[in-house]
């Protein structure tokens, strides 16, 4: 029999990454966000910042869209529908774990 801990293992660590899941639960939260508000809300460095966004746009999860305002470069980052769906799943899948843990009694082979 599966414990809750088994699930929570298997869990699509593309999305678990405690930077990718600021990102895309802070998009999830709107329809797009620029780069330097990602930045300044999850507080991760530019690179840092970068690296997972560009894991996450490789996935199909993110899309990402440079501008320019002025002269001034711009970089805006939103959801695909593909990565709301698996935000929120991911969030259900956290939210239906915590509660079967709530639940959970280990099976020690002895009575109770």
């Amino acid at each position: 029999m599966s414990t809750p801990f088994d699930e929570l293992a298997a869990l699509d660590r593309l999305i678990h990454e405690p930077a990718r899941l600021a990102v895309t639960t802070a998009l999830s939260a709107c329809e797009s966000a620029d780069f330097l508000y990602l930045q300044r809300i999850t507080g991760l460095s530019k690179g840092n910042l970068s690296s997972h966004l560009g894991k996450l746009e490789t996935a199909g999860l993110v899309e990402i869209t440079k501008r320019f305002k002025g002269k001034t470069p711009q970089t805006w980052v939103r959801l695909t529908e593909a990565g709301r769906t698996a935000v929120d799943e991911h969030w259900q899948r956290l939210d239906g774990l915590r509660r079967r843990v709530d639940d959970w009694r280990p099976d020690t082979g002895e009575e109770q």
